[in-house]
């Protein structure tokens, strides 16, 4: 597996990198991650690491001009690896790893599946990276679309998603294949924790324990809805004031707290952090409602599994990703509008049977349609059919 980011941090694709391989070595297949220089080593998992360059020691979150540095490194690192392990797939995780993985593959006669999470254009886009309007925009474009076509087999994570690199980007229908975020339910359940611990949590993150929990976890962004979830959050707090917001996440939490504060919302928000994805479930068991409010119309949303299986309550954006996850069992608000955000909050937390019952419902959808096992079995399949076997 190639992945073109600081492999591991605790959101977005790298769960799906990590649980992905986690599944496959557990179906008896050896899994090698080449990855940048920066990130946490995870048990169970054989991961490579690129050199460092002397003038970047961060972590790479979303686009960044530095990047092209770490891919030219991350292009050595992989030939080094993949001469020495002679893969029988490559399997290429977002753009840059399948453009990677293409050129390996013709080298060694490996054939390449692309993990495909969003549009390389649009998250650019929503990164302010690019100017849709600008003279990078349609050579970047002519670019993603080649990528798509590279590749023997398309993974992908919802229909929205296939519709758009067989709709936008002219890629074979047959070689497109869903395989959705899933979630692992054993670990992301509403009773991992006793009562009493949940109460001792709520003391240490200084969440009056009578107030009610509304969750997020994921990163900051504006892409994200971190700015329209704070404002939508201090309408809410005007007409509940029983209600607190645990955010979870980064970057820019220094930033998104004192926009908090500056709003009035200094003793109704707490900002973690980033949290350890281990820990993730026992955060969100404080949580009565859950809340998504990413903008991207074209990038996954495997923070809704995690809620789901949290048998959590969740309003969202109403985008595709967002309906193709949720169903009729999400409690949708107009993208981009912080006041429908508010409203849709209150409504559930007016309503605690409703929200109860939407839960408890949404945890059964999450069992039965987004499973690691059946997910693993499919991408085997797929590993087959392009090996030949």
């Amino acid at each position: 597996m190639i992945a073109p980011t600081s492999f591991f941090f605790d959101y977005g694709c790298h769960v799906r990198i990590a649980e992905e391989a986690w599944i496959l070595e557990k179906l008896g297949h050896r899994v090698t991650i080449v990855t940048y220089y920066k990130g946490r080593d995870l048990d169970g998992l054989a991961i490579e690491r690129t050199m460092p360059i002397p003038w970047r020691h961060d972590y790479e979150v979303g686009c960044s001009r530095h990047k092209l540095a770490f891919d030219v490194l991350l292009s050595a690192k992989s030939l080094k690896v993949a001469l020495r392990r002679r893969p029988d797939v490559i399997h290429g995780h977002l753009h840059e790893g399948a453009l990677i993985g293409y050129a390996l593959g013709k080298l060694l006669g490996a054939p390449l599946v692309f993990d495909f999470q969003g549009s390389l254009t649009g998250e650019m886009v929503d990164h302010r990276f690019l100017n849709p309007d600008g003279p990078f925009y349609q050579p970047t474009r002519w670019l993603e679309g080649l990528i798509d076509r590279l590749p023997q087999a398309i993974i992908t994570n919802s229909r929205h998603a296939a519709n758009l690199l067989g709709g936008e980007f002219g890629c074979d229908p047959a070689k497109i294949h869903i395989v959705p975020d899933c979630v692992n339910p054993d670990a992301f359940r509403p009773d991992v924790l006793t009562e009493e611990e949940r109460l001792g949590l709520k003391a240490q993150l200084g969440i009056p324990p009578e107030r009610k929990v509304v969750v997020y976890l994921g990163l900051l962004a504006e892409y994200q809805g971190t700015g329209l979830l704070i404002r939508a959050a201090a309408e809410l707090i005007k007409a509940r004031p029983d209600v607190h917001f645990l955010i979870m996440g980064f970057p820019g939490v220094d930033g998104y707290r004192a926009y908090a504060h500056s709003l009035g919302l200094a003793g109704h928000v707490t900002f973690t952090g980033k949290i350890p994805y281990e820990r993730a479930p026992h955060y969100l068991a404080l949580g009565d409602v859950a809340v998504a409010p990413k903008l991207s119309a074209t990038e996954g949303s495997g923070k809704l599994l995690n809620y789901m299986a949290m048998a959590l309550p969740t309003v969202a954006f109403d985008t595709p990703v967002s309906r193709e996850y949720l169903g009729e069992l999400g409690v949708y608000a107009e993208r981009g509008s912080y006041a429908a955000l508010a409203e849709a909050m209150a409504a559930l937390l007016e309503d605690g049977g409703r929200a109860a019952a939407l839960g408890r419902a949404l945890r059964q959808r999450a069992m039965e349609r987004y499973s690691w096992e059946v997910a693993g079995r499919k991408i085997v399949e797929i590993y087959d059919s392009i090996c030949g076997r």
